[in-house]
């Protein structure tokens, strides 16, 4: 088995919510980039994306931050759909999976390529300077977290850069509305056009 083999099939292993097909697409649009650049992922969960990522990343020596606050968005929490007792924290009773994060990247031997960023999105944009080749999104998909993540993070693309934007559902019964929004805003703005798509994963160049 290659290495590439072994990262795409950890990927698909840890926990998480892209199916495998989607996850690779990820990779691939990795490998679209230039060598040497910046990646950045809102919302890391256990690094399920983070592997992807790091898969293609490794090869072009570029760096994905990897960033979120760990503690899960409302979907995620005790009452709701997605909650999941494992990821619980038994010191403060809070969702937390940073530690999952740390294990998953290590296993992945991906430390040197993917690094962690701890912290909310809209505190930690303003203290980011450097551009972006890549930008994935996937954090919090309620409206305003969403709008926030895309107005913050969006605009420091370079020309040429991707986008990339998970759960965008076209029909409203199929996943919340806010990441079908901000696609849609980012294809209004004529400062994107589509590159390719599989599943809810979209895959928007920066012109």
């Amino acid at each position: 088995m290659t290495r590439v083999d072994e990262l795409l099939a950890l990927g698909a292993e840890v926990k998480g919510f892209m199916p495998p097909s989607e996850g690779r697409a990820l990779y691939e649009a990795g490998l679209d980039q230039r060598r040497g650049g910046t990646w950045l992922e809102i919302g890391a969960w256990c690094a399920k994306s983070a592997i992807y990522l790091g898969a293609a990343a490794e090869q072009l020596d570029c760096v994905v931050f990897s960033l979120d606050h760990h503690h899960g968005s409302e979907e995620n929490q005790r009452g709701w759909d997605y909650f999941d007792e494992e990821l619980v924290d038994a010191h403060d009773g809070r969702l937390n999976t940073l530690p999952h994060w740390q294990r998953n990247i290590a296993r992945a031997r991906l430390e040197d390529v993917v690094v962690g960023l701890v912290g909310a999105s809209q505190v930690v944009a303003p203290h980011f300077a450097t551009p972006l080749d890549l930008l994935f999104i996937d954090g919090g998909h309620g409206e305003e977290v969403a709008w926030a993540d895309y107005r913050a993070w969006a605009p420091r693309i370079v020309p040429g850069g991707s986008l990339l934007i998970h759960d965008v559902f076209e029909d409203p019964a199929a996943g919340g509305r806010p990441p079908y929004e901000i696609y849609l805003a980012a294809l209004d703005s004529g400062d994107f056009t589509e590159r390719a798509h599989r599943g809810s994963l979209r895959w928007l160049r920066r012109r």
